[in-house]
């Protein structure tokens, strides 16, 4: 990355100086990202699968909230209610979620100022209305502890706010470790002649560091495709670039439409913390909404949040094909509706990269990819530690590839860099940061050869 004076070349000469000068910038650049950043995105990694294999083992560890006896005939929303209510929960009843099928428990949400996103649930029979117990549970999707545990890990080592630049920095970083090995990668089979299909398989006659090369470029252009989809969708949760990619998504008009439920009525609602609302009205609110076309078994039903708001029903399906529609009701009235199909189709790509990062989308063959993605990326991040293992103390790369390329072409390459650092802050700092300590490592060789 630091600059040293050179000698004035041939034309041949100078073209392929300036080659092997990009060369040289892209495998520094790829050395040192692999090797401080590479721990945080095997975290994120591991985090990751384990996130991905929660839901069955949620089915296991809370069968006795999940599952009842199928019921021939449920009983109305309002004696789950009342069950539910019954058991004098801490916090005051906010929504419904209706079993989504047959076996399946009511869950009744009720906020007791607890975290985030955070609700206590209760869990009805509806067959019954007897109460199977009550758990926090987090998010749209409902996650139960364990998965919220995991969720948490994953995305800030349970350290809260500050953990989450763990993750956004592996996030940030992930693109720009893919595509520099595979420009790598491709240079290098280029210079071997070889055939295409080459680029996707381990040379089978390697031995020794060339065998740990081989390995690391062929299975990370195996993994390429998967890395900048996690990457970009990792970014979308993210605190800074998070934020940039939420303000983009509304200059560009790709935001997702929301719901419009104040200045209404408020029929049997009440504002919260004030009037108790009539059990009753969970079931009328929700035949309204059937009506209106509100057909996924996966629902939420929530009472107005404030004075003057409307009722919202809410599908909150998110497996293929998404069920995300949602109306507001005042009364016996739908007051207004937002329909999946009427998306944005940016807001569409959204809604489905983000369902599929979270192994939901497609099922168990959504979980089966991320799982064979997670372990092949943890085995990529391996073989590259590996390989420095077996090359140090070796200096990969010499400095003084910047002078080696063409300065037109390092102009466009800053101002892209001064580009990405703004829009992703963390991968600007610790670009940053990366340059400050190739010159000072630079300065100190310096000093020692000077004696």
């Amino acid at each position: 990355m630091s600059a040293i004076s050179n000698p004035a070349l041939s034309p041949p000469s100078e073209r392929a100086a300036h080659r092997s000068g990009w060369r040289g910038l892209v495998l520094r650049m790829h050395f040192y990202a692999g090797l401080f950043i590479g721990p945080f995105i095997l975290v994120a990694t591991v985090t990751g699968v384990l996130y991905v294999l929660t839901p069955q083992l949620e089915s296991l560890v809370y069968a006795d909230q999940l599952r009842v006896p199928a019921a021939t005939r449920e009983l109305p929303l309002a004696d789950q209610v009342r069950a539910a209510v019954a058991t004098n929960p801490a916090g005051e009843l906010v929504a419904v979620r209706p079993a989504p099928e047959p076996g399946t428990t009511t869950r009744v949400l009720f906020d007791d100022g607890l975290g985030e996103s955070e609700r206590r649930t209760v869990f009805v029979d509806p067959g019954t209305a007897e109460v199977k117990g009550s758990l926090v549970t987090y998010g749209t999707s409902g996650v139960l502890p364990l998965r919220m545990t995991i969720d948490q890990l994953h995305r800030n080592l349970l350290l809260g706010e500050p953990g989450r630049l763990y993750s956004e920095l592996a996030a940030s970083w992930l693109w720009v470790v893919a595509l520099g090995g595979l420009a790598l990668w491709v240079a290098r089979w280029r210079s071997r002649r070889s055939t295409v299909r080459d680029l996707v398989r381990a040379e089978p006659a390697a031995t020794g560091r060339r065998r740990m090369l081989s390995r690391h470029g062929s299975l990370g252009t195996w993994l390429l495709l998967g890395a900048l989809f996690l990457s970009a969708t990792g970014l979308t949760w993210s605190a800074y670039a998070g934020a940039n990619v939420s303000a983009l998504r509304a200059a560009l008009g790709w935001s997702t439409p929301s719901l419009q439920t104040s200045g209404h009525a408020d029929h049997g609602g009440g504002s919260s913390g004030e009037v108790a609302v009539d059990p009753a009205r969970f079931d009328s609110v929700l035949a309204t909404a059937r009506a209106a076309g509100i057909d996924a078994g996966e629902i939420e039903i929530a009472r107005p949040a404030e004075h003057g708001a409307a009722w919202t029903v809410t599908e909150i399906k998110r497996s293929w094909p998404t069920q995300v529609d949602a109306v507001a009701i005042d009364g016996d009235t739908v007051v207004d509706e937002v329909r999946f199909a009427d998306y944005p189709f940016m807001a569409k790509l959204a809604r489905w990269g983000i369902d599929a990062h979270m192994g939901v989308l497609f099922g168990v063959a959504n979980q089966l990819v991320l799982v064979a993605f997670g372990l092949g990326m943890i085995t990529l991040i391996v073989l590259g530690y590996r390989m420095w293992w077996q090359r140090r103390p070796g200096r990969a790369v010499p400095r003084g590839q910047l002078r080696r390329a063409v300065w037109p072409a390092v102009l466009v390459a800053v101002l892209l860099a001064a580009g990405l650092g703004w829009f992703a802050p963390l991968l600007g700092v610790s670009l940053l940061a990366f340059l400050v300590i190739d010159a000072v490592l630079g300065w100190r060789a310096r000093r020692s050869e000077l004696g």
